[in-house]
């Protein structure tokens, strides 16, 4: 099956608006600029060599609208939410010493137009011009499915019709080429009224295994996977990035296809294609809102990664995911961002390279 993706141009291209330096200079992120006197307007921004860490996060940011105990709900600006997830070497949000990200994963995205609105409110927030960022998306304009989604307000459970997932990537430090973009995957459920047996009774959770009620019938897109294979321009390191949302019904029975529970019983699987750029990548992160609770940081140590976040990411359950294969630096809040204004706690982890 095919999937729908949109990415920049510029970020296919590896195009990026920094003046070539010197190699001793090296490449981009943090310099001020008043250290480059005499060529400040030309230089956007430059790093020392030593300053080689690779930041990640991973969230389910819901569409930006969040769940409140009243049966209300809220509307998030990107930035809003934005500021309450990024954080310092510290794990503070809101310091000066917030730096750009490199990836965020995310989930629960209305589909391009709000995945690309956003990366393009991340890169105003650093000073970085529209399409600093680019993102992918598993489908560009997923049919609604639905209704109120528990919104006492129609008009804001309307914005979380549509579901998708989706990466952000900041093309200042990674280049993306056009082949290294997985297929979209599909998730896996037992489908009500089926006896379960130790994971016999799952199946993919997609037509005509999904949803037959026409209300929610597009709902088994919200759980399409899509990864993508990205090199640092500083120095070649090949980086992994996926995303994955798992149906609810995995929290009671963990199923990843037709027969299968997932790796270690879990319900979390990894696409072919997807597995094929894993495999020829060095530093590796899987970010998942896995709706289970109980998944072990070592699920997936076939793969060379460990689960980082040690705190509830949902309420007073962790549901949430954030699996890496690197070199990750320590955290005092467990790579947890408690703040975050969404339904789900946002998980990060930097690594260095």
């Amino acid at each position: 099956m095919t999937f729908k993706h949109r990415v920049r141009t510029a970020a296919l291209l590896g195009v990026v608006a920094v003046t070539a330096l010197p190699a001793t200079s090296v490449a981009a992120r943090d310099v001020a600029p008043a250290s480059l006197a005499g060529d400040a307007a030309s230089v956007e921004v430059v790093t020392a060599a030593a300053d080689r860490v690779l930041r990640v996060y991973n969230n389910n940011i819901e569409n930006l609208v969040t769940n409140n105990s009243d049966g209300t709900c809220t509307r998030i600006s990107g930035p809003d939410h934005l500021t309450s997830m990024l954080v310092d070497d510290a794990g503070k949000t809101g310091t000066t010493g917030v730096a750009a990200p490199d990836i965020l994963i995310v989930q629960q995205v209305r589909g391009t137009g709000q995945a690309e609105a956003y990366a393009d409110q991340l890169a105003a927030k650093f000073g970085y011009p529209a399409g600093t960022y680019g993102a992918i998306v598993a489908w560009s304009d997923p049919e609604p499915w639905g209704s109120s989604h528990h919104c006492s307000s129609q008009a804001l459970g309307d914005l979380k019709k549509k579901q998708t997932n989706a990466i952000i990537y900041n093309t200042r430090t990674l280049s993306l080429a056009a082949g290294d973009i997985s297929k979209y995957w599909s998730a896996g459920w037992l489908k009500p009224g089926t006896a379960y047996n130790n994971g016999a009774g799952c199946t993919l959770y997609k037509p005509p295994n999904s949803d037959p009620d026409s209300t929610d019938y597009y709902k088994w897109k919200r759980t399409s996977a899509i990864a993508a294979r990205f090199t640092i321009k500083a120095t070649g390191t090949t980086v992994f990035a996926a995303t994955m949302h798992l149906p609810q019904e995995n929290r009671q029975n963990a199923c990843a296809g037709a027969g299968y529970t997932g790796i270690a019983n879990t319900g979390i699987h990894i696409g072919a294609d997807a597995t094929s750029l894993m495999n020829a990548s060095t530093i590796r992160v899987v970010g998942i809102d896995a709706n289970r609770t109980g998944i072990a940081a070592s699920t997936l140590s076939g793969f060379g990664m460990t689960g980082y976040g040690t705190a509830a990411t949902h309420g007073s359950s962790k549901i949430d995911y954030l699996f890496i294969k690197g070199s990750v630096q320590p955290s005092s809040v467990g790579h947890t961002v408690t703040g975050t204004k969404s339904n789900h706690r946002a998980l990060y982890g930097f690594i260095t390279y």
